[in-house]
């Protein structure tokens, strides 16, 4: 079933466990990630991301993944992740994505609040969710030779009183925090601050996210889903997973397309049951 943010993210708060968000540029992906949902029983989160439009566009992914969630026998969320401007999150809500995440986070504080508010009156009204990053998750790739986010990722955190703030003016529905991941494939260790995490959910009613799950160790995000996390967003894990079924698939001899569709769903299923039980969300649709 279509489902939104508010119908999966506040019990997955109020049951302390995370709700996975896998973005599926492709049939085997969406497959791999819904096809695992139904057969664990969990809800889950499908969608794109802004960066991703150049290898799927989003009209393309809208006919796939919106069919597919109405579907399907547990909650899906179709979510537009980390929408840069405004006119393609309105777009996404007329193609009929379900959530929509408007990242200002690069903005100005107030310009951040004052977009985001904008767009949340007019996704509400469509009965659309919202997500919003304040702080700034940063990108591993830009932490080269000890530059960029990482850093000094600590410069980039979340602050709870301004989270508070924020939430407050805006009327979001789910908040991106930052506390020490980032998007990409890790080049070192992240170092979470939970203490934060716990501190930003004791102050704030609002869902918390956290980007850049891809490579965390199951304990960190275990602990980041007790201290307040309630969703977790996940793409190059089974991106990669995909791109390993495939070469399994050439190492069999396969050299067809339609040999080769199994072994990729086989391996992103395989990837996202992992995270689904880890995040503690097999069983709770």
């Amino acid at each position: 079933m279509l489902a939104n943010l508010n119908d999966v993210l506040i019990s997955a708060q109020k049951g302390k466990y995370g709700v996975g968000l896998f973005n599926a540029l492709s049939l085997e992906m969406a497959r791999g990630i819904i096809e695992t949902a139904e057969r664990l029983q969990a809800p889950v989160i499908v969608g794109t991301a802004e960066i991703l439009l150049p290898y799927a566009p989003l009209e393309s992914v809208a006919d796939l993944l919106v069919p597919m969630a109405k579907r399907a026998c547990v909650p899906v969320v179709v979510h537009y992740d980390h929408g840069l401007t405004f006119e393609k999150c309105i777009l996404a809500m007329k193609l009929g994505f379900s959530s929509v995440m408007y990242d200002c986070s690069t903005d100005s504080y107030e310009e951040n609040v004052r977009k985001t508010a904008e767009l949340t009156r007019v996704a509400h009204a469509l009965g659309v969710t919202v997500e919003a990053e304040l702080g700034h998750v940063g990108d591993n790739d830009s932490s080269v030779e000890g530059n960029g986010y990482l850093a000094d990722p600590a410069a980039y955190y979340t602050e709870p009183t301004q989270a508070r703030d924020f939430v407050t003016r805006t009327g979001v529905d789910a908040l991106a925090v930052a506390v020490g991941t980032a998007h990409g494939a890790y080049k070192m260790p992240p170092k979470l601050d939970f203490n934060r995490i716990e501190a930003i959910a004791r102050t704030i009613p609002t869902p918390l996210v956290l980007h850049g799950g891809s490579g965390l160790a199951d304990a960190d995000f275990r602990e980041a889903i007790r201290r307040g996390i309630s969703k977790v967003n996940i793409f190059t894990d089974i991106n990669v997973a995909s791109a390993m079924g495939a070469q399994a698939a050439f190492a069999a001899g396969k050299r067809y397309m339609t040999d080769m569709v199994a072994y990729q769903i086989g391996a992103i299923a395989t990837a996202v049951e992992e995270k689904m039980h880890i995040f503690g969300s097999v069983g709770r649709a």
